[in-house]
Formats: structure tokens, sequence, C-alpha cells
């Protein structure tokens, strides 16, 4: 069975694209059959990936509006062990199709129900706000994990998106956590990257990830050229952050199975 994770926070310009593409990436690379749905509709992460919007017979839109099955949708990306449910701008249309009916949040988590054991992971790429289809990915997924920008204000909207997870394993999915809070555009140089970083430690303690994202032009690069870090500059830092990062899941994972 598949482990859902939503990367979700409602600020945008957090890296939360540049996290799902690689981090989905990077557990694939570590032989970890690997699924990434783009639920945004801005498309960036199928961009970010490669494929041509232009040409897909598909998209999560045909399956989320029950057009197409989710088997139907998901393509194989140029990086061994990865597929995408891919997006296109069309998805805008998702959130007033569905505004009555009554299943609206599910519809998400039953589009993905039939591939769940064909994957280890899934990663959804929410989009930047506390939407609809940002309900739907976190009643889908296992676990939330929230990019948190190393500057001003970053814990500023933090309060609200908590409320929100708050809110959905009340009435949604009971069995969502937090997989954990992960420091982005991290500038080691800077006094202000250090007290993000301290803060978060002293508020969330455990639930932050040892590994930082750094601030690098080639990951923000890497994307426009439609690959991961590890395809477009391997040896960067950014590159060793996301492994380190697909590490350290993937050793938090073992450890919870085993005193499972």
């Amino acid at each position: 069975m598949a482990h859902i994770i939503c990367i979700a926070n409602q600020k945008g310009g957090v890296g939360k694209t540049t996290s799902a593409i690689n981090l989905s990436a990077a557990l694939a690379m570590a032989g970890k059959k690997t699924l990434i749905v783009d639920c945004d509709a801005q498309a960036n992460a199928t961009t970010g990936l490669g494929i041509d919007k232009s040409a897909l017979d598909a998209t999560l839109y045909n399956g989320l509006i029950g057009d197409t099955e989710i088997k139907d949708i998901y393509i194989r990306t140029e990086i061994p062990n990865l597929w995408i449910v891919p997006s296109t701008v069309e998805l805008i249309g998702f959130e007033v199709e569905m505004v009555t009916n009554r299943e609206r949040e599910n519809i998400l988590a039953r589009l993905l129900s039939p591939v769940a054991d064909e994957f280890e992971f899934i990663l959804i790429d929410c989009p930047p706000s506390l939407s609809l289809l940002t309900l739907n990915a976190m009643t889908a997924a296992k676990s939330v994990l929230i990019p948190l920008q190393s500057e001003f204000y970053a814990l500023e909207g933090l309060g609200q998106l908590l409320g929100t997870i708050k809110r959905v394993k009340q009435h949604l999915n009971p069995d969502l956590k937090i997989e954990g809070i992960l420091l982005t555009l991290y500038d080691k140089r800077t006094n202000l990257a250090g007290q993000v970083a301290d803060d978060a430690s002293k508020y969330f303690a455990d639930l932050v990830f040892s590994t930082r994202i750094p601030r690098t032009v080639r990951l923000a690069e890497a994307p426009s050229f439609g690959k991961p870090i590890f395809s477009y500059d391997p040896a960067s830092p950014g590159a060793a952050a996301y492994l380190a990062l697909a590490k350290e899941i993937l050793s938090n994972h073992r450890g919870k199975k085993a005193k499972g």
C-alpha cells in the first residue's frame, strides 16, 4: 500500500512544487516506485518534469470529474520508477463543478484507490491555497509535508494551515499526520535563516526535518528545462539536499514500521 504524502502550504513561493518534483525523483532513484500527482491548476510539476501538456490525452481533471480512470491518466517520466498524473489549467473548473457534490472532499481519494497497491509512494503537489483541491489531497493522504521558507513572516501563516489539518483530521481523515516541516530557501549565511530554523525547532521540535533545502540558482533553473535537479545538475547542493531528505523520510518510515 502506497504511503501518500501531500505537500501543502497556502503561501506561494515556498518551494512546494520544487520539493514535490525533486523528492519524488529522489525516492524513485532510491528504488521506490513513485507517483507524483499534480493537483495544482498551474501545472508546474507537469512542466517541471518535462511533460508536453499539449500532447496529453487525459489529465487529473478528467479523472476527478469521472470521465477517465486513473490507469488511463498517469504516465511515465524520464526518471526510472517515477510516474506522474499530469495537470493543465482546466483543473480550475473542478471546484466549480463539484460545489454541489456531497462527497466532493473524497473524490481524489477514490480516484487514487485503484493504484494504491501499485506504488510505494504517492506525492501530491497541492495548489498554494486552502482550497477544495487541497482538502481533497489531505483527505487522500496519510501525511502532510509542509515546506517552510526561511524568510521573514515564515511562521505567520503556518497556524492557519495547521488549523486546516486539524479540521481535516476531525471530519474527513482521522489518520492524517504531519510528515514533517521542511525548511526551504535556506541561506546559512544569514542570521534570519538561522532564526527561522531556531523558531521552527522551538515550536515544532521533532516535526522539523534535519535536512534543509538551500536557496540555489540551479534549483530555481531546473524546472524551466523540464528536469529535476538530479538530471539538470546532479553535483549541486540542491541535489544533495533532496537525496538527504529522501533518505531521512525512508529512515523515519522504517523506524515507524519497526516500532509498529
